[in-house]
């Protein structure tokens, strides 16, 4: 697994998860709140502990500079070997008088000075580190007017330490400098201690935070994810789930109200349904019931129709119009029927491999006599490449004449292209008309069972009203889709996309919505210019 894997699947977890995400937060909050509070307190800690260990440093100087310099007055002539013993008896009353639990170097030194009648030889203790001594803070010393001058140093052994000089004054030997070198290195290890404690603590209380808001979050959000798992039994058609009612607390209402919801959900859903069917069973009597006088009174009507020539002109046209009601009533009953054995799930497909572009050609033959009527000119666009595919025949035989009615009556006369394509695995056709038009609000309801987009127009060839939701569904029990572009003014493309087998998913269509060439095709003659 790379790290751009693990990064995806930690970001959906963290996209997904309630409960991981309000963990993780409180557990970075209060991690930056207890880093934030543990640096204060190391900081603060260690500039007291230094703070104070340079106040003692500072008071152990003075003292020292006092014993030194009372050993030095209580001496005014001195030859050079007393001054020697005096350098050593120095050194040693400095080093008793000093408490410092780190150890503490002593030395001193000779100022820049003229010559003097006597010479007090430079002296310090054993291993003096010479080299904290700079020149700049010899410098420093023999010019302060402090009885005691600070610096912070780094002893050899990577030690933090501190510096203490001061001046005394030797009778007969001039100018010397007293340094002091303590060894901070206990206080350093006090502040590790220190530190480390807070880290521990710190640590423990983020883990504590955390495990107590994972308590909290749990409780809280595992309620709410039991109501959405129910929610999504319900969807899936499982109306007598419910959740479990338990206390009196703010969960145990929002579980009372979820189950009431549920109930009045499960009820309306039940009268729904059970209405539905009778709605279906109605349609489907009436229709089968219907077949049986429509029958007759076709055949009457037919003999009527045969014998029209010998009627008078008012009753030849009476008969004339009982013919094509007739017709019309048995397209509207056969489609009742249709649409009620689709509300009833009882379709089948007879599916056979079948070349598309033939029952393009079929279908725009059979409708070639009615588009000349009304002044439109049929192209079919077909590229060529795969086009068979394993589809009910009779079913795309009706789409496609629902479609190619609907151009040639919306078509205003213009031309109307059908085009067909194909891929590996879809074949597509789309039907492109040059007329009218359809607004949004028009396109979203054109699939509706008996909408028409404006009432008030005539039809001249007929219809149920029930032809695009037909052919919705027949495109739908192909696993296929149908879609409508349309702009008003411009025209109107349908366009059915079918699998070439049935069950295997559709990558892409072959034919965009609309294709671009039949959008720019030249209009007929009435049309724009």
């Amino acid at each position: 697994m790379t790290w751009r894997s693990a990064l995806a699947r930690l970001l959906r977890f963290w996209r997904t998860s309630l409960q991981f995400r309000t963990v993780a937060i409180t557990v970075i909050l209060s991690s930056a709140a207890v880093t934030i509070i543990g640096a204060y307190m190391s900081v603060s800690i260690g500039g007291n502990l230094f703070a104070s260990r340079q106040e003692q440093v500072n008071s152990e100087a003075v003292r020292a500079n006092l014993i030194a310099q009372q050993i030095f007055d209580a001496t005014d002539d001195a030859n050079p070997v007393e001054l020697a013993t005096l350098g050593v008896q120095v050194q040693t009353a400095v080093a008793s008088s000093t408490t410092s639990p780190g150890g503490t170097g002593i030395a001193i030194l000779r100022s820049d000075q003229p010559p003097t009648p006597q010479i007090l030889q430079p002296t310090s203790s054993r291993d003096f580190p010479d080299e904290v001594v700079t020149p700049q803070m010899r410098v420093a010393v023999s010019e302060t007017s402090e009885r005691v001058f600070l610096q912070s140093v780094d002893l050899p052994n990577d030690a933090p330490g501190l510096v203490a000089g001061s001046r005394l004054t030797v009778p007969s030997a001039g100018l010397y400098e007293l340094y002091l070198v303590y060894d901070l290195s206990d206080a350093e290890r006090t502040l590790g201690f220190v530190q480390q404690t807070l880290f521990a603590g710190g640590l423990a209380l983020v883990a504590l935070i955390g495990g107590v808001t994972y308590i909290v979050v749990r409780l809280v959000v595992g309620p709410v994810r039991l109501a959405a798992e129910t929610s999504e039994r319900l969807a899936a058609g499982e109306l007598e789930v419910r959740i479990p009612e338990k206390g009196e607390d703010v969960i145990a209402t929002l579980a009372r109200s979820f189950n009431g919801m549920a109930d009045s959900l499960q009820q309306q859903i039940t009268k729904l349904a059970d209405l539905s069917r009778v709605q279906q069973r109605f349609v489907s009597d009436v229709s089968h019931e219907l077949r049986t006088p429509l029958t007759t009174i076709r055949l009457a009507g037919d003999v009527l129709y045969d014998q029209r020539e010998s009627f008078p002109p008012a009753t030849e046209r009476t008969a004339e119009l009982l013919h094509t009601q007739v017709e019309r009533f048995e397209v509207l009953l056969a489609d009742l029927l249709e649409i009620s054995r689709y509300d009833a799930g009882a379709v089948e497909l007879d599916l056979e491999p079948t070349n598309l572009v033939r029952l393009v050609d079929d279908a725009v033959d059979q409708m070639g006599s009615l588009a000349h009527e009304r002044g439109s000119e049929m192209v079919v666009v077909a590229p060529g490449g795969y086009f068979e595919a394993e589809v009910d025949a009779r079913r795309i035989r009706r789409i496609l004449r629902n479609l190619l009615g609907n151009a040639v009556e919306h078509g205003e006369g213009r031309p109307i292209v059908v085009t067909v394509d194909s891929n590996a695995t879809a074949v597509a056709i789309a039907v492109r008309d040059h007329g009218i038009g359809m607004s949004e609000s028009d396109v979203e309801k054109v699939f509706e069972r008996f909408w028409r987009a404006d009432p008030s127009r005539r039809r001249t060839i007929g219809g149920t009203g029930l032809g695009l939701a037909i052919s919705l569904e027949d495109a739908i029990q192909h696993d296929g889709h149908l879609d409508v572009w349309s702009e008003v003014g411009t025209g109107t493309c349908f366009r059915l996309t079918l699998p070439r087998v049935r069950g295997v998913g559709i990558a892409r269509s072959p034919l965009e919505l609309p294709p671009q060439e039949l959008v720019d095709a030249p209009p007929g003659e009435d049309g724009p210019s």
